[in-house]
């Protein structure tokens, strides 16, 4: 087992929540234009727009902790953790396609809301790498999140 310890960048870890921003608004804006429920295509078009929002913060987080490192130090298998979580298990690339095929607005609702409730998860580990006053603002994020959460589940229990 490796024992080495590393330094983990915000700079990486904000560039990874980017990335789920970025895989989320493409998510819920193409499946905003393909349901035919009016309230299914409402709710996904104000998802994708907080995903938009949420990027953009990040990416003015970004801009403003570019030289900032965390406390401490973690083994390089957390750091691999994060990225494989970031790129695998949000918003996971061919599910989609999947889904597209079915039609299904329960099955789509239910990715909807594990790819919510996998960027909670994401975004708690992710609060180790930003500096103490920002995490308020990754904390909001968060409840944002669990709203969308709530939304989808919500939705799913009309249907």
């Amino acid at each position: 087992m490796n024992t080495e310890k590393i330094q983990i960048g915000a700079s990486e870890v904000l560039q990874f929540a980017i990335k789920i921003e970025e895989n989320g608004w493409k998510f819920y804006k193409e499946f905003a234009d393909l349901v035919d429920n009016g309230k299914i295509r409402e709710l996904f078009v104000m998802l994708s727009d907080d995903e938009v929002r949420h990027k953009e913060i990040f990416e003015a987080m970004l801009q403003r902790i570019e030289k900032y490192e965390p406390k401490g130090a973690y083994p390089p298998e957390y750091f691999s953790y994060l990225r494989s979580y970031a790129d695998n298990i949000i918003f996971k690339k061919g599910l989609d396609e999947e889904l597209k095929r079915k039609m299904d607005m329960v099955s789509i609702l239910d990715f909807g809301i594990r790819m919510e409730l996998d960027s909670i998860a994401y975004y708690q580990e992710t609060k180790n790498f930003v500096p103490d006053n920002q995490k308020a603002v990754v904390d909001k994020i968060i409840e944002e999140e669990r709203k969308h959460f709530l939304k989808l589940n919500n939705m799913k229990n009309t249907l």
